[in-house]
């Protein structure tokens, strides 16, 4: 264990620590004014170009790349590309955000919800099996915190039972499964850069393509369902709505922010994992002794250290642990409250989640960004370390 040092101060003096803070390099301004001086600020410019082959390379390198305005407009894509319609099922983990389902149920697609694993808090692949209908047409992966879903398994089902895999990979850039990057798996993967992620631009996301394919259609409906970029490769003499779409294509003003970021990522990564590291090895006695479990990684995942939670005892207990870390003007939250059993999802879904309702009860997440000074994070732990369960 880490020998810490925290000097109390008088509680009227303490700034507040909040939960996210987003992470600037100092190098977005830099390429703004490149842009600036270019002026070209629509999408597909050279810094889309540019952050399509830097996530690419960090998703395994074999694929295509398309920013997109949000990881909720990906997965959006992801609908559109398997040619959803009324009655056909999707299944996924009732513990995700809303828009893992939205994106389905746009299209008239009906949820499955499968529970997660107690321990990886991942949608459990034990389960899969009978999940599965003749009207299933994908299952929906979540790799929650960064922590890689057992993709070999999960895959394995697909393949039999003839299923897409999609990963929601918002949580999990640079993290890895078997030592194959996450977000390779999936026929497509989603990445979300909102200004909550390890990497951001305040909005966006990105669609990775894995089967080819899925290539030169995805291009279109990005496109507002024209084939607006093949006539600008000189490919056809002028383009025309040709598929369905929307404007899902992000200005070239935000890529050249998440540029500055992705050029950052192992400065980015190696703060992450000191504050991640570092809640680990003080509070394990802490925890311990009072019932809290802190996050699990298999030896096999190489996780990304995009969030740091416990899981308190009981909701009681979390309850009062969120309230004292509050009174020391700290900021601790929960997350998703399960999507099975909120109105929209009774109403379009089916699925019994009772380890996904029991734990969506008793986490609770730390404070973990860059600019969270060493001070302030001894001062986290020393205010963890004061509570009783």
């Amino acid at each position: 264990m880490l020998v810490l040092t925290y000097m109390p101060t008088d509680v009227k003096t303490l700034t507040k620590i909040p939960f996210n803070k987003p992470y600037l390099t100092g190098k977005e301004s830099d390429l703004l004014i490149q842009l600036y001086d270019r002026g070209h600020f629509s999408g597909d410019g050279e810094f889309t170009k540019r952050c399509n082959e830097l996530i690419s390379y960090h998703t395994g390198g074999a694929n295509k790349v398309l920013l997109t305005t949000s990881c909720t407009h990906a997965l959006e894509m992801t609908a559109l590309l398997l040619e959803l319609k009324p009655g056909d099922e999707v299944i996924m983990p009732s513990f995700t955000f809303v828009s893992t389902a939205n994106a389905y149920v746009l299209r008239g697609a009906n949820i499955v919800f499968g529970d997660i694993r107690p321990d990886t808090l991942n949608l459990n692949e034990k389960q899969l099996t009978s999940l599965i209908t003749p009207k299933t047409k994908a299952i929906v992966v979540v790799h929650y915190a960064g922590v890689g879903c057992e993709m070999d398994e999960i895959t394995a089902i697909a393949d039999r039972n003839g299923i897409k895999v999609i990963e929601d990979n918002a949580h999990g850039l640079f993290g890895s499964y078997k030592g194959r990057p996450l977000g390779s798996f999936g026929a497509i993967a989603t990445q979300s850069f909102h200004e909550t992620k390890n990497i951001q631009c305040g909005e966006g996301g990105a669609l990775v393509l894995n089967d080819e394919s899925y290539f030169d259609r995805a291009e279109i409906i990005r496109e507002k369902g024209t084939n607006r970029s093949q006539f600008f490769r000189g490919q056809v003499d002028k383009y025309r709505w040709v598929d369905e779409g929307s404007s899902y294509l992000p200005s070239d003003i935000l890529a050249a922010f998440l540029f500055a970021q992705l050029q950052e990522w192992e400065k980015i990564q190696a703060r992450r994992e000191h504050i991640w590291s570092t809640y680990w090895n003080e509070l394990e006695d802490w925890a311990n002794e009072n019932s809290f479990k802190r996050p699990y990684s298999p030896e096999h995942c190489a996780q990304p250290y995009h969030m740091f939670y416990m899981l308190a005892p009981n909701l009681e207990t979390r309850t009062r642990f969120i309230q004292h870390m509050r009174d020391r003007d700290i900021l601790t939250v929960f997350h998703y409250v399960p999507l099975h059993n909120s109105p929209m999802g009774e109403k379009v879904g089916r699925g019994m989640c009772p380890v996904t309702e029991n734990i969506s009860d008793r986490l609770v997440r730390l404070p973990l960004y860059n600019d969270l000074s060493q001070s302030d994070l001894l001062r986290v732990v020393e205010a963890i370390r004061s509570f009783k369960a």
